[in-house]
């Protein structure tokens, strides 16, 4: 790709602020998840397997891909490697979450909320108990736990219903443009273990797409580290930081990755806690779900424990860690072209880091090494009043999100035309996305604001070519 000279029109509209992300690469290859990069742009385009996966694997990625597509059942069943479900869960499978590996949405109204869930803790106090926060992150809410579970098995009530009010609010662009939002209002309606807490905190949590994990969890930690900027001394106005988080089998803090708020050390666990979380299910890396003493739950368990055994768990694993990205699209075009220049002289690149290089990850020739094209830094970034959750997680406050990878996300809606952006699905296109940003981004989204018509239409084509 040839770099484009800056035009006049984006000459004047970056007059007023500095050029944040013009030192960042711009991207020269299709192949934006290495050599495992796969063509594919269809319905089917996040469920593939890495293309320099060692036919010698194929199975162990299909016998992955069965424990993460199929339904698991209440215990006891004939189908004993999966059974176990509940008794509160949200979904029964993890592609009831994560649609065809890609990005849940919020509920239509009336419908239940199945791939978009809530969050719950309560603020911590000075009689907290250290421990709790250093290996928990937050302290859940009494009696409900961690997360709303909106379904439950015969015998058990499911914790409550969740509803959202949306409201709408319009905003003008610089060049007259009106563009929608839509703010949601989340409710929690007749909870059935008793009334919620005052103090009650929430995090609405839109299930992510699952392409490209097992590369990002291959970045090398010093690579990552070496973009923290906490106290902006660069004077960019961008300070992300990364997220110090307990990790289970180690033992010990370490830096969090996954997650949408990079709560999480690796797949693996990021994988353990949603099936505890999402499905009731336990493994020996998560031996908990989500249920509390006040709930009652043991006496339906009959699953065995763990349910989700360490061979079905290495099996998931594998699966998550070696689903490919979609190579780029129509990188020729001057438009996207245009877009891509655009992307990086508004400083989306100060966060949507492009380039990254894989390290050594062991027995996995195929993630190792790679020159890849996430567009993300991983690390953790205010984005202002309009985004936040006002719930910490670790290290994370209420106002901070992990930078979400963009690679793929232009076939977001190919995948599941219902696919919301953005933690909690609420953008229904990208340019809302970009609109919603604040707090480090505030600039890059006043910059984006004040672009003519047909510099905004670039911009959108070179992230709907990702």
């Amino acid at each position: 790709m040839k770099p484009l000279l800056l035009i006049p029109a984006l000459a004047l509209c970056l007059a007023a602020g500095p050029s944040l992300g013009a030192d960042h690469p711009l991207q020269d290859t299709p192949q934006s998840g290495g050599d495992g990069t796969v063509a594919q742009s269809d319905h089917n385009a996040y469920s593939l397997p890495q293309g320099n996966l060692p036919i010698s694997k194929r199975l162990d990625f299909s016998v992955g891909n069965s424990f993460f597509r199929n339904p698991w059942v209440i215990a006891p069943s004939s189908t004993d490697a999966r059974d176990g479900l509940g008794p509160l869960f949200n979904t029964n499978s993890c592609q009831g979450c994560h649609l065809k590996d890609g990005r849940g949405h919020p509920p239509a109204p009336g419908e239940a909320a199945v791939s978009l869930f809530l969050r719950l803790s309560i603020p911590a106090g000075p009689d907290t108990d250290p421990q709790l926060l250093q290996q928990h992150g937050f302290v859940p809410a009494p009696v409900y736990g961690s997360q709303l579970q909106t379904a439950a098995i015969p015998g058990m009530l499911p914790e409550a219903q969740l509803n959202i009010e949306w409201q709408a609010r319009e905003e003008t662009l610089g060049d007259g443009t009106r563009v929608s939002l839509r703010n949601p209002v989340y409710r929690i309606d007749n909870p059935n273990y008793g009334p919620l807490p005052d103090n009650l905190l929430i995090s609405p949590r839109v299930a992510p797409p699952m392409i490209g994990l097992g590369l990002l969890e291959a970045i090398p930690e010093q690579a990552i580290l070496a973009a923290e900027d906490p106290d902006d001394l660069d004077g960019d106005g961008i300070s992300g930081r990364a997220n110090w988080v307990w990790d289970r089998v180690e033992q010990r803090t370490a830096l969090g990755r996954f997650g949408l708020k990079a709560a999480e050390v690796n797949v693996m666990q990021q994988s353990m806690a949603a099936f505890a979380g999402d499905m009731g299910l336990s493994s020996s890396i998560v031996p908990d779900t989500d249920c509390t003493a006040e709930q009652q739950c043991e006496r339906f368990v009959d699953g065995g424990h763990p349910e989700v055994s360490d061979k079905i768990a290495a099996f998931v694993n594998f699966y998550a860690m070696s689903l490919a990205v979609p190579a780029r699209r129509d990188m020729d075009s001057p438009a996207v072209q245009e877009g891509a220049q655009l992307f990086n002289d508004i400083g989306c690149a100060g966060c949507h880091t492009p380039r990254h290089t894989t390290g050594e990850l062991a027995d996995r020739p195929d993630l190792s090494n790679q020159v890849i094209w996430p567009y993300t830094d991983l690390l953790l970034h205010d984005m202002g009043p309009g985004l936040a959750d006002g719930r910490p997680e670790f290290l994370a406050d209420g106002n901070e999100w992990r930078t979400p990878p963009l690679w793929g996300v232009g076939l977001a809606q190919q995948i599941n035309p219902r696919a919301g952006f953005l933690h909690d699905g609420r953008a229904r296109t990208l340019e809302e996305a970009i609109l919603w940003h604040g707090g480090e981004a505030q600039a890059s989204t006043e910059q984006y604001r004040q672009l003519p018509a047909a510099l905004r239409q670039s911009l959108n084509a070179f992230l709907n070519s990702l």
